[in-house]
């Protein structure tokens, strides 16, 4: 590299996951882009990003005092979920009241299983306290400040680390909540509080109080995190603002993060599938189905008409999250899932998963169970290059090794149970996407597959074959799509306002008052951000029928907000192309109404084409019923335009693509690999 670019800026997004810690970094003036992967560090949690930085100085001259920007997505939050690691929290709420999140919304996690459960609450009922306050629908109060002060005491006493207050009526009213938190920091300042109303005031007690909760759970684990994060930048001499990815998509500063923690629970899925729909426009791609397979979870998205869908009901760990975000549909099948037998002699993949330490048995890190990544090396897929950019060396015979021990108890050959690994894992992906497109009333032999992530390339292409899709795309990185998402990721800001009122002449004001006051929210909120440019405001509402029990999110205008024919026109709309129904007579009800404020982020070009080196395959062994020999391919060698079949290997630094027999490939101006199966 010549010593002119040493000085040019540098934008970097990082991403970590169950395995790995990935980088992608573009030279803001050259728009060259380089990418890498780290093993994650557990036991020295931010080891992996001063190792990432030092190797991408070594390799590339990155100049760490050069960045001027800094995006990073982390999972610290939801495993601190998943893992039941958080913090031990007292709920202040009415007297009365004090069952809401045991209650829930009374509905089975399965409906037709007699032996499910529902998962313990993350606060046991004894530490659950109820005031004998109240907000009266006609706006008068019963207040108690000396209650406060005993179940204060009694928390304290019960080992809190921190307090949520959620009241009744907070979501018309946050003032009541407000108060008590105040007496609550002078009481005990060494305890956090959180209100229900600050973090997401929506109505609907169970929904409002629970988001509180997954937010103060996570609290100190991710402010923790985050204060390593910056001292790490800090003693790199990076400059740039630590940056956050966001569940909407979208990002927020890491100082706010360390409030804000439950926006950033679904951060690294969320980065992915907005890489990926980026990637996808780039390409010429509207309709989309993205599958992230990292060491521990698949993760399944829907891309439709170039736009990425959102949800407010995703999963987190077993809770519910009620924010918006990002939809994305996750199963415990990665690259590290370990196979096992079951005591019936089943052969069964997953969930458990080896991750980073020890890691899958080829890694030589300690590993001695199967998994999937081992069978792909038993099958030939896998062990013909060094993998995450020569930080790991495959062992085939270790593979072997791990898997043995189960062809033995199946009375099988090592070959025959690796490719049985792998059915499992593809059939188990299977049904999850099966469930994805039923729900979202999509036929997925009109989408694309994009597989990305280090386990991604290895299975989709099989997985597509599988559901019927015609078409795969495999972006040039794929291993570092969700670090790539962070850098074309938007500053994204969501706010609410409940109405709860019938849409008529009469609500109007109200409404255009409450987008007054969401407006100046979001460009405040933008401002602190530290974005200067230009603004867009997305409007929607949560609409229903008179009588109907939930609502559905409609987008709308800002003018609209004075003609409720407009608005009752675009619901009824709506509710058709969801339900196959409308009710143009029917009382139509305003829950509540929302805000998206965006600021646009400067967007990479892509122009990679220089880099091929072109180079003939080699053939190489692959089981497929079989050995049979196959061409293996170096990315670096595949040339636009350049078109091959399978089944084949593509090698590359940050994965391999593994292609099965009967599809066609072709590489596009941006060195995206598309397949095709014959129809």
């Amino acid at each position: 590299m010549d010593g002119q670019s040493m000085g040019e800026d540098w934008k970097i997004g990082v991403d970590i996951g169950g395995t790995f810690m990935d980088f992608c970094a573009l030279e803001a003036n050259s728009g060259r882009m380089a990418s890498l992967k780290v093993l994650t560090t557990p036991d020295d949690p931010g080891a992996e990003l001063s190792r990432g930085l030092d190797l991408l100085a070594e390799r590339e001259g990155l100049d760490p005092s050069r960045v001027s920007r800094f995006v990073h997505g982390t999972t610290v939050g939801i495993n601190t979920i998943i893992q039941r690691k958080g913090a031990k929290l007292a709920l202040l709420t009415n007297a009365g009241f004090e069952d809401v999140i045991e209650l829930a919304r009374l509905r089975m996690p399965e409906m037709y299983s007699l032996f499910c459960h529902r998962p313990e609450p993350l606060i046991p009922r004894d530490m659950i306290f109820g005031l004998p306050v109240r907000m009266r629908p006609d706006g008068t109060r019963v207040d108690a400040p000396d209650a406060v002060e005993g179940v204060v005491a009694q928390a304290r006493a019960a080992g809190a680390q921190g307090i949520i207050v959620a009241l009744l009526h907070a979501w018309r009213d946050s003032r009541q909540e407000a108060e008590i938190r105040a007496q609550i920091e002078t009481l005990a300042p060494d305890l956090f509080v959180f209100t229900s109303a600050e973090v997401w005031p929506v109505i609907r007690e169970y929904e409002r109080t629970s988001t509180a909760i997954l937010n103060g759970y996570v609290h100190p684990r991710v402010s923790g995190y985050l204060n390593a994060l910056e001292a790490r930048l800090a003693a790199k001499a990076v400059p740039a603002r630590a940056m956050l990815t966001k569940s909407n998509g979208g990002l927020m500063s890491a100082h706010e993060g360390r409030r804000d923690c439950v926006s950033m629970l679904l951060s690294g899925t969320a980065s992915g599938v907005i890489g990926a729909a980026w990637l996808a426009r780039q390409a010429g791609e509207s309709r989309i189905l993205t599958l992230d397979i990292g060491g521990t979870s698949a993760d399944f998205a829907l891309i439709i008409d170039g736009a990425v869908q959102f949800g407010s009901d995703e999963l987190v760990g077993e809770f519910p999250l009620h924010i918006p975000s990002v939809s994305v549909s996750s199963i415990g099948i990665g690259g590290g899932s370990i196979a096992s037998v079951d005591a019936q002699g089943l052969l069964r993949v997953g969930p458990e998963s080896a991750g980073s330490t020890p890691g899958p048995a080829c890694y030589g890190r300690g590993g001695t169970r199967p998994t999937v990544t081992d069978a792909m090396v038993v099958c030939g897929w896998l062990g013909h290059s060094e993998m995450a950019y020569g930080q790991l060396q495959m062992t085939p015979d270790l593979a072997r090794d791990a898997v043995a021990p189960l062809a033995q108890a199946m009375g099988r050959s090592v070959e025959e149970v690796a490719q049985a690994i792998l059915d499992i894992a593809i059939s188990e992906m299977f049904v999850e996407v099966e469930k994805l497109s039923s729900r979202a009333g999509v036929d997925l032999r009109d989408f694309a597959l994009m597989p990305f992530g280090g386990g991604g390339p290895m299975l989709g292409a099989f997985l597509a074959r599988e559901i019927g899709m015609s078409r795969v795309i495999a972006p040039r990185r794929p291993g570092v799509v969700s670090a790539l998402g962070g850098l074309v990721a938007d500053l994204r800001g969501d706010f609410i306002r409940t109405v709860f009122a019938g849409l008529d002449r009469d609500t109007l004001p109200l409404l255009q008052d409450h987008f007054r006051a969401l407006s100046q929210e979001g460009h405040a909120w933008l401002v602190a951000q530290g974005h200067t440019g230009a603004v867009d405001l997305k409007l929607s509402a949560d609409m229903r029928y008179g009588g109907q029990s939930y609502e559905i999110e409609v987008a709308l205008e800002p003018d609209w907000l004075h003609d409720e024919s407009k608005m009752a026109q675009a619901f009824h709309q709506t509710h058709a192309r969801i339900y196959d129904f409308d009710d143009p007579a029917g009382r139509v009800e305003v829950v509540n109404l929302r805000l998206s404020a965006l600021g646009d982020a400067p967007k990479p070009d892509l122009g990679e084409a220089a880099d091929v080196v072109p180079a003939d395959p080699r053939a190489v062994s692959v089981y497929i019923d079989g050995w049979r020999d196959v061409a293996l391919y170096t990315r670096a060698s595949l040339a636009p335009a350049a078109t091959f079949e399978g089944p084949a290997i593509v090698t590359q630094e940050d994965t391999t693509f593994a292609i099965p027999p009967g599809a066609v490939a072709r590489v596009d101006d941006t060195l995206n690999i598309h397949l095709e199966f014959a129809k």
